[in-house]
């Protein structure tokens, strides 16, 4: 049978697989390894299944996404989070949709400590809902403002997503989070733009809330210093060359649980607490991971990957609207696959066509993590609005599904915007990275 209907055939069936909710990792490596099977031989899909497996768990470099999944636990398991929500609070809760808007600052505050977008707005849907439904926020915008916040936590340095691009495209993952700084702060006050325009089209979506003095505002800036200090000692380190990433997450770790503990908020619970989860997630990407590089070694040896290359680069367009073209792609399969696992998939596909249309890696990197963070809000995956939907249901609220859909519309448009920005203005992205490096 031909290679190239033996990858058509296994990627219909990877899709068929996901329709009965089988875990994305597990079917990747089902039909990565039937399928490089069938085309090379039994014995070559034994090894590549081991060798892969043992490589993702066992590597150097992916050792960052544990470490900084486990930062990010720390700080929410001892209450730094909800300082992060309480400072913003105190700036914008007094006007229409100032709620949201903390809630959108705060999430850009916490993915700079944490690093995974579901743990983003897990955290801040159970720290921020409660308080937006308490002073009359409507069910759309509480519950779009944290799914759609969550989402900053995949291009706010350290990213995980930004970590696997970098190891599978061998970039370097500090330019990667240099990069993504200025990117994801234009992203906030896009969304807070956002709710700016929705609350003044109608203010009952968004009523004020407390107004707090100057020297509240203040004082609550102190909040902000456990994640500023982290930040700056992650990021800043890996600015100067102090160290490594792999290096800084584990200095970021050791740096939050030393917070935790001068504050004496971190507990034997909340260690144990932090620790199964970190475990659990990291789990969960690594397997996601192994599983998406057996699949793309079964792409690869169908030659499918390179056969798409080809036809997208023979396109007779401008380098700029194959560029869209692609954005388009990762638009659509976001819309029905995982963030992580769609990248993993794609980034074998498509980095060689970027690299030959001679657009910079560092740029592309940031603006698929922008397009797939899309994805995360997204139907009829959306997992964002899954995990929103699933805190909504533990605080009984009564929220529905559909509402959270509905909320996510205007950041789902600000993130647009701000896509096409970055595309009018390549420097927004590469001007901090040439600077530092």
């Amino acid at each position: 049978m031909d290679p190239t209907l033996i990858g058509i055939i296994g990627i219909v069936v990877m899709i068929a697989l996901f329709m009965t909710r089988m875990p994305v990792a597990y079917v990747m490596a089902l039909v990565g390894f039937v399928g490089f099977s069938i085309v090379v031989s039994p014995k070559g899909g034994m090894n590549l299944l081991s060798r892969n497996i043992y490589s993702a768990f066992a590597s150097y470099d992916l050792s960052t996404i544990p470490l900084f999944i486990l930062m990010g636990q720390i700080a929410f398991n001892c209450g730094i989070s909800r300082k992060l929500y309480d400072t913003a609070y105190r700036f914008f809760g007094h006007v229409n949709g100032g709620l949201a808007m903390a809630t959108v600052t705060a999430c850009t505050g916490f993915g700079s400590i944490c690093g995974s977008s579901p743990a983003t707005a897990a955290t801040m849907a159970t720290v921020g809902i409660p308080e937006m439904k308490r002073f009359g926020y409507s069910d759309e915008l509480a519950t779009g403002s944290v799914a759609s916040g969550g989402g900053l936590g995949m291009i706010m340095p350290p990213s995980v997503v930004l970590i696997v691009y970098g190891v599978l495209t061998e970039q370097s993952i500090g330019e990667l989070f240099v990069a993504g700084i200025i990117p994801a702060l234009l992203l906030t006050l896009l969304f807070i733009a956002a709710i700016w325009l929705v609350c003044r089209l109608d203010p009952t979506q968004g009523p004020p809330g407390e107004r707090f003095t100057l020297r509240q505002r203040l004082r609550s800036l102190t909040g902000l210093v456990d994640t500023l200090a982290v930040f700056l000692l992650v990021v800043g380190g890996m600015f100067v060359g102090w160290f490594t990433p792999t290096e800084a997450a584990s200095i970021g770790v050791l740096g939050m649980a030393f917070l935790a503990l001068l504050r004496r908020q971190l507990t034997w619970k909340a260690l144990v607490k932090s620790l199964h989860e970190t475990l659990r997630t990291s789990c969960m990407v690594l397997f996601l991971i192994a599983g998406a590089v057996v699949f793309g070694k079964f792409l690869a040896v169908t030659r499918i990957p390179f056969d798409i290359a080809s036809w997208v680069a023979s396109f007779d367009l401008p380098a700029f609207a194959i560029m869209a073209v692609i954005v388009l792609i990762y638009f659509i399969g976001g819309c029905f696959m995982d963030s992580l696992a769609l990248i993993m998939l794609t980034i074998p596909v498509f980095y060689p066509v970027v690299q030959s249309l001679g657009y910079d890696p560092i740029w592309f990197g940031i603006i698929i993590v922008l397009v797939t963070e899309m994805g995360v809000i997204t139907p009829p995956v959306g997992i964002n609005v899954y995990v929103v939907y699933g805190i909504t249901q533990q605080l009984r609220s009564g929220i529905r599904l559909e509402s959270i859909f509905k909320g996510i519309a205007p950041f789902l448009a600000a993130i647009i915007v701000g896509i096409a920005l970055l595309f009018v203005f390549p420097k927004l992205i590469l001007w901090l990275p040439a600077l530092m490096y």
